[in-house]
């Protein structure tokens, strides 16, 4: 029998150097893109939830990168087509956002059970293209955050090069 999802999980939105940001298109929904998410499991830290989603998902070891907690998280409500999933009754969820940072795009294999097709997108057409509104937000903080050559660029260095 499977167990019900605990209503906490993380959000990992894996980056390129270049601010390409990797999508997934869920097999559950075909057309609805996202980055990486999923459920903790038992007590494991957030940290840990969010490098086996990264493995699970695309195949990456995500301790060989990158790998950011960005200190974030929103309360969302459950859309009514997932709550079988969680607990009876449980009807919100709290997401943790990381970030995980790699030099280039890479090549991903995907959990076909899980996700049907991925794409690299520039940040922007990324932020457009996802169906989650907490994943849009933390896509658009993505330039606010990225770290090249132990400094931080801004948004403002940022929307220059990519004019």
């Amino acid at each position: 029998m499977k167990q019900d999802k605990q209503p906490v999980s993380v959000l990992v939105v894996i980056y390129t150097d270049d601010l390409d940001v990797l999508l997934l298109e869920r097999a559950d929904h075909p057309g609805y893109w996202q980055s990486v998410t999923g459920s903790r499991d038992g007590d494991e830290l957030l940290v840990d939830t969010a490098i086996r989603e990264v493995g699970e998902e695309t195949g990456l070891d995500a301790r060989c990168y990158s790998l950011s907690d960005w200190q974030e998280q929103s309360v969302y409500e459950i859309y009514p087509h997932w709550r079988h999933r969680y607990p009876p009754g449980i009807t919100h969820n709290t997401e943790h956002v990381f970030g995980l940072q790699l030099p280039r795009r890479v090549e991903i294999q995907l959990a076909p059970r899980e996700h049907l097709n991925c794409q690299w997108l520039a940040w922007q057409d990324a932020a457009e293209k996802v169906f989650s509104p907490s994943n849009r937000a933390a896509i658009l903080e993505l330039p606010n955050r990225v770290r090249m050559n132990g400094c931080i660029k801004t948004k403002e260095r940022l929307q220059r090069k990519f004019q």
